[in-house]
């Protein structure tokens, strides 16, 4: 922080409007004009009948008054900000901490959902999503467990993932997300980045380019005669999303493109805000066997 010591002459007027001001406003304080005192109300009479009375207990009994530090009450405006700013600090340091979320699912199973920021700056987290198992007590609980699962008993998994959104590159692209993902149970691994480019095409419409390239890695166990090996897919998406701000209106279309397929797999979508946390939305899009692949789905969204 830097301070100056040169006011200059144009800051003189404003100085000299604020001294008198705050001597205008020290004098009223002193001076207590003469006024007629207000006939009571109710709402007084009740005030002045729970006022204290002479024989209640002294609360003061006992304590010195002039022992009292007064100075504690003496905080001046810089501290007052610096306690605040403290407070603002330490509010950051737990929401930077690690957040756990868990969900219990019909099958006795529970999702479990671990996540930490790494960097601000770059909005960088880490985390893990796991599905853990409980094991069953008794016959019972064995018993709709399998029930639950087909037959078999759930089995605990999980993976972990490292995600960073960056700035874009000037005029280009708004903005830069990069994604990884390994799970080592089923063996995949996953690496992606997206660049996204948002512009406004009138004062309630904007448009909202996307690109999306990711790769892809399964690998196989080695078993006995047999060697392990790995297979990569590398796959690209594009996409174009056109939002109406007014009629909380959305359409997207764009079309994905992997080195399964060979061929472009073009999709259209839409979405609708019916009111406040409820939406509704739609697609159509093609498969690489030559289907059509259609969904409708409604949502909520709730956070407190």
């Amino acid at each position: 922080m830097e301070f100056s010591t040169g006011f200059g002459w144009t800051r003189l007027p404003v100085l000299a409007a604020a001294f008198i001001l705050g001597s205008v406003l020290t004098v009223s304080a002193q001076i207590i004009p003469p006024f007629s005192p207000p006939a009571a109300t109710p709402d007084d009479e009740a005030e002045a009948a729970e006022a204290p009375d002479v024989n209640d207990p002294d609360v003061l009994k006992g304590i010195d008054v002039d022992k009292l530090d007064w100075s504690q009450l003496a905080i001046d405006a810089g501290t007052l900000n610096d306690l605040i700013a403290a407070k603002k600090r330490a509010q950051a340091a737990a929401n930077d901490g690690m957040n756990w979320s868990s969900n219990a699912k019909a099958n006795g199973s529970s999702a479990v959902t671990v996540k930490q920021s790494v960097s601000s700056f770059w909005d960088a987290r880490i985390g893990a999503d796991m599905t853990v198992t409980s094991e069953p007590r008794t016959m019972s609980e064995l018993l709709a467990q399998k029930a639950a699962n087909g037959g078999s008993l759930p089995q605990s998994s999980g993976s972990a993932w490292a995600a960073a959104t960056a700035p874009g590159a000037g005029p280009i692209w708004d903005k830069t997300a990069v994604e990884a993902r390994v799970d080592p149970g089923a063996e995949q691994s996953k690496i992606g980045a997206s660049l996204t480019k948002s512009m406004p095409l009138s004062g309630d419409t904007s448009l909202t380019l996307q690109n999306g390239y990711s790769v892809n890695q399964q690998g196989t166990t080695a078993v006995p005669g047999i060697g392990g090996h790995i297979t990569r897919n590398y796959e690209t998406d594009q996409s174009a999303k056109v939002t109406l701000t007014d009629t909380g209106t959305s359409i997207t279309a764009g079309q994905t493109l992997s080195t399964t397929d060979d061929k472009w797999l073009r999709k259209l979508g839409a979405e609708q805000k019916l009111f406040d946390n409820v939406t509704v939305s739609g697609s159509v899009g093609e498969t690489s066997q030559g289907a059509i692949n259609k969904s409708l789905t409604a949502g909520f969204k709730k956070s407190w």
